[in-house]
């Protein structure tokens, strides 16, 4: 084995966290969710073995918007600009786009069900994520878009600003954020979250406010919100930049202060905590050093692709080593209403790899677009659950499925 990777192996395998020893219990160790692939590896892996290519049949009888999902990643991808992100993971753009389009005429055709099922096995290869561990364990996390009140202009109930893009912030052609640029042409790093809101740095830069500190917070980590104004108009907000620094969850920071207990923790329950303690929101908050800046939107949220994100058929992955636009498949366990309540339950579904995430890094994270408003929040904010995730190609040199 090569010294580089045997050196890699070993900082990864250090990168584990290792939790604190109870009296009566072993250590507990933590995976390393967001560990990078090995220099050179691919984040897929083609499934040889039949006997561990998943059982679509159950997701082929619920096909709600998957078609105008998979029209709107072939529309990102007859983009000449798609190109310059292929082949990633073995895949060329050539490739995705036969793919998109023979899955499309498989559901044109009317196939549902067991025969769906059959039809994906001989037509298509299925490639699995290699995960965290190089087993295949994906972290699924969702993700989805608020609806606060707010208003365009400041007021005594609205007072907590989203910014705008500051002109001084120079970024590159996929978005990456290079930093501030000086006065004498010099670029180097923005502030953190803490710096920005403490010193107020872009007062006069606001977009909108909002009633409430901790949904400012909420938007940003979500990337975008819907804002119901005083007339009752409802405007769109969308991710416009960051600052550059690196996202971290304030969540297991809260349970180690004992603030929430780790079997209660959930957006809901930070949404009380906070509801009753607004004068703990900086200190949590600003834990988090990134800052994201917003813009308009015309019609409903879109994703990194720039194509709106629809519930349940839309997640979110490391863009850097996973095909975009391409056709995907969830397994897992996930939140759902069940006669008014919120249970736990399998489930499987196709997908679009449509967005990104700042905390959405390695083969061993994937988030899920849940929809719009409070319910959708709350099992959003329910959802940490390991899986596989799963990616679906038409089988090289195959025609295209009529």
């Amino acid at each position: 084995m090569d010294i580089k990777i045997l050196l890699y192996l070993l900082l990864s395998l250090l990168t584990i966290t290792i939790g604190c020893r109870t009296p009566a219990g072993p250590i507990i160790i933590k995976p390393a969710y967001n560990r990078p692939l090995l220099p050179g590896q691919h984040a897929l892996r083609k499934v040889t073995n039949p006997a561990q290519i998943p059982d679509f049949t159950s997701a082929s009888l619920d096909l709600h918007q998957l078609s105008p999902t998979i029209k709107k990643s072939l529309n990102y991808l007859k983009k000449s600009s798609s190109k310059r992100y292929f082949p990633v993971s073995g895949i060329t753009h050539r490739r995705a786009v036969d793919s998109l389009e023979a899955f499309l005429g498989l559901l044109d055709s009317g196939h549902r069900g067991a025969d769906l099922n059959a039809a994906i096995r001989d037509k298509f290869d299925v490639y699995m994520s290699v995960g965290c561990d190089d087993q295949g364990t994906v972290l699924y996390t969702g993700y989805y878009t608020p609806i606060f009140d707010g208003s365009f202009e400041p007021s005594a109930r609205f007072s907590y600003p989203l910014y705008k893009q500051p002109v001084d912030l120079v970024k590159g052609p996929d978005g990456e954020i290079f930093g501030q640029r000086g006065g004498d042409g010099t670029i180097r790093p923005y502030p953190s979250r803490a710096v920005i809101e403490d010193q107020m740095l872009f007062k006069g830069n606001e977009l909108v406010w909002l009633s409430d500190r901790f949904e400012v917070y909420i938007a940003h980590v979500q990337g975008s919100a819907k804002i119901r104004l005083p007339n009752g108009r409802i405007s769109t907000v969308g991710y416009a930049a960051n600052n550059g620094h690196e996202y971290k969850s304030i969540m297991e920071e809260l349970v180690k202060d004992g603030r929430i207990s780790s079997s209660q923790m959930s957006l809901a329950a930070m949404i009380d905590y906070f509801g009753n303690h607004p004068d703990q929101v900086a200190r949590y908050t600003q834990m988090n050093p990134r800052f994201v800046f917003f813009q308009k939107e015309q019609g409903e949220p879109r994703g990194s692709l720039n194509e709106p994100v629809t519930p349940m058929r839309t997640i979110a992955t490391d863009k850097s080593i996973f095909p975009r636009g391409c056709l995907a498949f969830i397994y897992s366990t996930l939140p759902q209403v069940k006669t008014g309540q919120v249970v736990l339950q399998p489930y499987s579904g196709f997908a679009l790899d449509q967005d990104t995430g700042g905390a959405i890094r390695a083969p061993g994270r994937c988030d899920i677009y849940i929809g719009q408003g409070d319910t959708a929040g709350e099992l959003a904010g329910r959802i940490y659950q390991e899986g596989k995730l799963y990616y679906l190609f038409l089988k090289s040199g195959g025609p295209l499925a009529q």
